[in-house]
């Protein structure tokens, strides 16, 4: 590997709070919204803004990849979507290589040389196992999964188990790294934002909040909890302290949706100022800053703790969920054990060069893949 000098430090973070309840996005997400910071919001105005800034790479336009290492990101994948950026890169002789390497380029300033590209898959959905992982094989790849430890085995069989993730790892084509260990959503504020329609059922798992107290296994907020109100949203990794709500003004809610018809309520005209009124406002208690440190310490610690422990590996690399770390995320990641991170900041460039900020480091969306030169290669406007 040859060395290079080191480039200006940069980070990023592109984060996607996403919120599919339409009842919310129409009615509150106007206010919602004015309460995340914008280095926490995806959407369209991002992505126009960093489209404008030149955050996109130019290897995305027709130009070369030069000095960076382009790293792509995944989550739960078809086969059909898939299989052709895998094909793109074996046919062009790009090759995969992991997060050490990584560590090295941007710690060391060593190059892992010429048309290396990173491949991760967040979350470790079931997915990676039954599509992603013979895909690999099939095509001589190799990719980073950052699983979230608390999830695996999931009762509902949404992500992978440890036998399979014991096996990806045992095979060297998969390197599992940490996602935090339960990779949490929480209400940060007392304002209202919402509440739980049977839209909401179509909200993704794990965008849904946490909703239990302490240190024990957390509980998250069900889509049969119809009428709970929502508040604004924010990640564990952000510096929000979190909302816990005391539960009088969901007891009101809830029953005023069951004696109302259940999800029949919902087709009331006037159902959300019939909830707002029985909510009658926001009441609980904001955590207090020694437990909102000792509860990002725990997701930090454990998530690669765990994974360490049931994997027989050195966990050292982690995403963080949503590309979120406020500064007290940051300051913990080294204390924790970790060599680098994916925490993204807006109006960086998307891609990972020696001397970059090791707890900042950038991605690209894996549709991006067939961008890269090549035979048959496709430019940003024909992808998105």
């Amino acid at each position: 590997m040859s060395r290079i000098a080191p480039a200006a430090a940069a980070s990023r973070e592109d984060t996607r709070l996403m919120i599919t309840d339409p009842s919310i996005r129409s009615a509150k997400i106007g206010r919602m919204s004015s309460r995340v910071p914008f280095a926490e919001r995806g959407g369209a105005v991002r992505g126009v803004l960093d489209l404008a800034t030149g955050c996109y790479p130019a290897f995305l336009f027709g130009g070369p990849v030069g000095a960076q290492l382009p790293v792509f990101h995944f989550h739960d994948e078809a086969r059909e979507s898939l299989e052709p950026r895998l094909r793109h890169l074996a046919e062009n002789g790009y090759r995969t290589v992991a997060c050490d390497e990584i560590s090295r380029l941007v710690i060391d300033g060593i190059s892992p040389g010429p048309r290396a590209v990173v491949l991760t898959f967040d979350d470790a959905w079931a997915s990676v196992w039954t599509v992603a992982f013979p895909l690999l094989q099939q095509y001589g790849l190799r990719a980073t999964v950052f699983a979230i430890p608390a999830r695996v085995e999931d009762p509902a069989g949404s992500f992978v188990n440890w036998e399979q993730l014991r096996a990806m790892q045992a095979s060297g084509v998969v390197d599992v790294q940490s996602h935090t260990q339960w990779h949490v959503m929480m209400f940060a504020e007392a304002a209202i934002a919402g509440f739980v329609t049977p839209e909401f059922a179509r909200e993704p798992l794990l965008n849904r909040p946490v909703t239990s107290e302490g240190r024990s296994a957390p509980r998250f907020l069900e889509p049969d909890a119809l009428g709970t109100p929502l508040y604004v949203r924010r990640s564990r990794m952000s510096d929000a302290l979190r909302f816990i709500p005391n539960g009088r003004a969901e007891d009101c809610c809830r029953e005023a949706v069951a004696h109302g018809g259940g999800a029949g309520f919902f087709q009331r005209p006037d159902w959300q100022t019939a909830l707002e009124a029985a909510a009658g406002g926001a009441s609980g208690r904001q955590e207090t800053d020694d437990e909102r440190a000792s509860a990002i310490q725990d997701e930090l610690t454990q998530g690669r703790e765990i994974l360490s422990s049931r994997l027989g590996t050195s966990v050292r690399h982690v995403a963080l969920p949503w590309g979120i770390a406020g500064a007290l995320t940051r300051d913990m990641l080294s204390r924790t054990g970790h060599t680098t991170a994916f925490a993204e900041r807006p109006l960086r460039r998307r891609g990972v060069r020696a001397g970059d900020d090791r707890y900042g480091l950038m991605r690209l969306n894996g549709k991006f893949v067939t961008c890269l030169p090549g035979r048959r290669r496709q430019w940003f406007f024909t992808t998105v």
